[in-house]
């Protein structure tokens, strides 16, 4: 990797990085912006004495200046050290990782089903001079990218469940389990991805460089596959790592429908209980997520097309 890669791979880390310390940041100033005293606000509903009270002062330094106060913040953030639930009396750090593997499973798979949906409904419907299945295809996109996941996922089980049972109704046993909720969250990014993916092949098959590929004999799908589509990726490339994003506020609301354990569960229970340690920790592990996926979609581009290492 010579200079002129690297220098916008530094910049997008970079940016990556700021991105990530501003959402902390905010997540700070709103505990503290929390009504009443600080303290309190971290208890939560959890039990509350004078020993508690005193740990809460000693661990989050609030008997120090306020700067100092936020520069250990950030310090134990750095670190990987989330704080302590006062209520479930457990780090943080065990509060969510016993619960992360069940959502990470859940957002990856939906998003490789969505892109893969995507992909073919865009590449089996673009240029074809068939207007019936072009219309029918965008309805299908239209109906899946309008309607509520939760929606989409009562559906699912109303029908694939409870009326012929070829899934579990609930629960996290085996991969059967995993199939609805993926399907829930994939079926809204494989209607929004395949109308952006089916625009671009469109455009890039009107290029001189597929006109030329034609002209030296290449047959339409290879023109499709193997030229097109590398043209019509980056638009996709940026609304994918957008909506890989947002997938983990998806996956607490169909956690929730499907009865699966993931942090779902975990922030339901921190946000009606005021635990406020692993709210605050949910917020910046989501910030984090979204920052991730967007700076490696950021240099998926560089990856998708050569010019950009050069500008």
């Amino acid at each position: 990797m010579g200079p002129t890669t690297l220098r916008p791979v530094i910049r997008r880390i970079t940016t990556g990085l700021v991105v990530l310390w501003a959402a902390a940041s905010a997540a700070y100033l709103a505990l503290l912006a929390a009504p009443g005293d600080t303290v309190d606000s971290i208890i939560g509903d959890g039990a509350d004495t004078p020993q508690i009270r005193a740990e809460i002062v000693t661990e989050w330094g609030l008997d120090r200046p306020a700067i100092v106060q936020y520069l250990d913040y950030l310090r134990r953030l750095a670190v990987g050290d989330l704080g302590r639930s006062y209520l479930m009396q457990r780090p943080v750090t065990e509060v969510i990782g016993d619960q992360i593997a069940p959502t990470l499973a859940l957002a990856v798979t939906a998003a490789g089903l969505g892109v893969l949906l995507a992909v073919t409904l865009a590449v089996a419907t673009a240029g074809d001079r068939r207007r019936w299945l072009r219309r029918a295809s965008s309805g299908v996109e239209l109906l899946m990218v309008s309607t509520p996941p939760f929606l989409i996922g009562i559906v699912l089980l109303s029908v694939l469940s409870f009326r012929f049972g070829l899934f579990p109704v609930s629960g996290d046993q085996g991969a059967a389990a995993l199939v609805l909720p993926a399907v829930t969250l994939a079926l809204p990014i494989a209607g929004l991805l395949a109308q952006v993916l089916r625009d671009g092949l469109e455009r890039a098959l009107d290029e001189p460089f597929v006109l030329t590929a034609r002209a030296r004999g290449v047959r339409e799908r290879a023109v499709l596959l193997r030229h097109a589509l590398r043209h019509a990726l980056l638009p996709a490339v940026t609304l994918a790592g957008w909506l890989f994003g947002i997938l983990l506020g998806g996956a607490v609301i169909v956690e929730q429908v499907f009865g699966r354990p993931g942090l779902g569960q975990v922030t339901l229970t921190a946000v009606t209980s005021k635990d406020m340690p692993v709210v605050l920790a949910v917020v910046t592990l989501s910030a984090a997520v979204y920052v991730v996926v967007n700076t490696a979609a950021d240099l998926a581009y560089l990856l998708v097309d050569p010019r950009l290492r050069r500008t």
